[in-house]
């Protein structure tokens, strides 16, 4: 046996048994007559001693030693004289007997520790080492139990777990899809699943009545922090069900895991319309750790999240707040000691590319309840009060103002705005979990690269039955049976002849399943959750990627594995493809 215990199970009862123990080298220290080895595997690290007793062979081998060798020990478990208490095993040492190198190893490009001395490209090229540190080991085994404990529930309510192709045709889905040339069938092409969204549809009309599967999607995207080119769905489907029925049911799945594996009991989830959420937040998935709503000082172009107009407070006299379909605002409790630099900071922040921002307007509220703002010489002072009324703002509050031609961008820029106002006040922490869900999406979206309508989620959603009446009239605004289940901010969990397809064009991507619906079709609907964004909340990382074992970069490049990378000359002939420039 290469070992008997692990090095992460032995404490003070163990005193005195012999034992063989293996793993990787952490670190050597060597005191001269004494030499101590930190000894490491998954379950842990146990120190080795070789003392004055130990033969000159031993120590010579333990003199060889570097970090990360491969190594078997065999030794007596004795009590530490100096105790550890960082670590579980920290009250007991090996007095080894027997050593055996079982291989070496080159010196490694970062330090396999807590805090690495490695950057993310030097961790992700050699990332079969990052996985030994603790901190990215803890996260796969969070995820295993995750995986373990969906299974769990899911079973126990009677779902099956069925796998679909991954080989699929391509279909639109709101990304573009990653295509495979079929070498059996020139000129044709397979579509890597963006989801299993129709196939768990043929599997209702099949009968299965409840089907889950954690499964690997793929969109070719741009990449961000929870994004990435290939990333893993719990993907789920019910029959002879209705909306409330799903909520109950993943809900219900969410509660579970949080209590299971971090010991939280979350309330019963509140539930806000997709409207409230962009005219609040300026997000469809709103992080509601903290207020800092949105309140509209002006609005003259009413859309789907504000059907209603707002006069402006602001008399005329102001060009850039006159010549604004919408102004909008958020007050910051507490923040008037800000100083100029510090909201020419904020100005530069809603100025850049990603928010798009023209400027930023503020006020503040002194202790005596006077308003001094950046468009003082623009307003009386009876004006900054009405403007202090309608932000129900206190004494030290800061007011911050965006505004622009476009309502549904402010919306957007001024998230952008309160999501970094609630980082800089620290009212984001980690381990504070809030979860909503927002329900009634807008059953279709405008796409300016498209010049059309298109599905909001996909094209396999039903309209809310009030609304069918506007499907010929109106379908901009027919709200859609869909639902997000939104955790701190990040969207976990939804459903995904007006989207423009001809009537051939429809049965050429879709003949299928318009097909399988005329053999009885039940009532059906189901939910994806993204499995790496949920752990990585319970893990409390900033992005997915620590949370996958080999994940891709922010360009979609796999820099361990060098992908993607050309391929021979043979094979683009068998698969007849001509590359430009080639």
């Amino acid at each position: 046996m290469y070992r008997t215990k692990t090095c992460g199970e032995l404490r003070l009862a163990n005193v005195g048994e012999k034992v063989t123990l293996a793993g990787w080298v952490q670190n050597v220290h060597n005191l001269g007559a004494l030499t101590f080895v930190d000894l490491r595997d998954r379950y842990g690290i146990t120190q080795l001693a070789f003392n004055e007793d130990a033969s000159d062979e031993l120590r010579q081998q333990a003199g060889r030693l570097g970090r990360e060798f491969v190594i078997q020990a065999t030794g007596t478990v004795a009590e530490r004289y100096s105790k550890n208490k960082n670590l579980p095993t920290g009250d007991i040492e090996i007095l080894v007997s027997e050593l055996n190198i079982l291989n070496e190893s080159l010196t490694p490009p970062f330090t396999i520790e807590e805090e690495s001395d490695g950057g993310d490209d030097i961790r992700m090229k050699y990332r079969y080492l990052d996985l030994r540190r603790p901190c990215v080991r803890k996260n796969l085994e969070l995820r295993h139990k995750f995986a373990f404990e969906v299974r769990r529930y899911l079973d126990q309510h009677g779902f099956l777990e069925i796998e679909t192709p991954v080989l699929v045709n391509s279909t639109p889905e709101g990304a573009r899809d990653f295509v495979v040339p079929s070498r059996m069938n020139p000129g044709q092409f397979y579509a890597l699943p963006q989801s299993p969204q129709t196939l768990k549809q043929l599997l209702m009309v099949s009968g299965m009545d409840r089907y889950f599967q954690i499964v690997k999607c793929f969109r070719d995207e741009d990449l961000r922090a929870d994004r990435q080119p290939e990333f893993t769905q719990i993907d789920c489907e019910m029959s002879f069900v209705e909306q409330e029925d799903i909520l109950q049911m993943f809900e219900g799945m969410s509660r579970h895991l949080f209590k299971t594996l971090k010991g939280i009991d979350i309330p019963e989830l509140p539930r806000m319309t997709w409207a409230d959420a962009m005219k609040y937040y300026g997000s469809d998935k709103p992080d509601t750790r903290f207020g800092m709503k949105f309140v509209e000082l002006k609005n003259n172009q009413p859309d789907n999240a504000s059907r209603e107009t707002v006069e402006s407070i602001f008399p005329a006299g102001f060009q850039v707040f006159d010549e604004a379909a919408y102004i909008g605002a958020i007050c910051c409790e507490g923040q008037a000691v800000y100083t100029r630099k510090q909201l020419d900071q904020l100005t530069d922040f809603v100025k850049r590319p990603q928010v798009g921002a023209k400027g930023l307007v503020y006020a503040r509220v002194g202790e005596d309840g006077s308003v001094k703002s950046s468009v003082d010489k623009f307003y009386s002072a009876d004006v900054l009060e009405v403007l202090k009324e309608k932000m129900n703002a206190k004494p030290g509050d800061l007011i911050l103002i965006l505004c622009g031609p476009d309502a549904m961008k402010v919306r957007v820029q001024l998230s952008c705005l309160r999501l970094e106002m609630g980082s800089r006040m620290g009212l984001r922490p980690k381990d504070k979990y809030s979860c909503l869900w927002v329900i009634d999406f807008p059953m279709y979206e405008w796409s300016d690269e498209e010049q059309r309508l298109m599905a909001m989620h996909h094209p396999f959603t039903s309209p809310k039955p009030e609304d069918i009446p506007l499907l010929d009239t109106d379908p901009a605004s027919v709200r859609a049976n869909a639902y997000d289940m939104v955790v701190n901010g990040v969207e976990v969990g939804g459903i995904f002849e007006i989207l423009g397809f001809t009537p051939e064009q429809a049965q050429q991507k879709f003949g299928f399943l318009m097909n399988a619906f005329k053999y009885g079709a039940p009532p059906h609907g189901g939910l994806a959750y993204g499995l790496d964004r949920f752990v990585s909340l319970f893990a409390e990382l900033d992005s997915i990627r620590d949370c996958i074992a080999f994940p891709k970069n922010n360009s979609g490049r796999d820099v361990m594995l060098d992908a993607p990378g050309p391929i021979d000359q043979q094979q683009l002939d068998e698969l007849r493809i001509i590359v430009k420039g080639s």
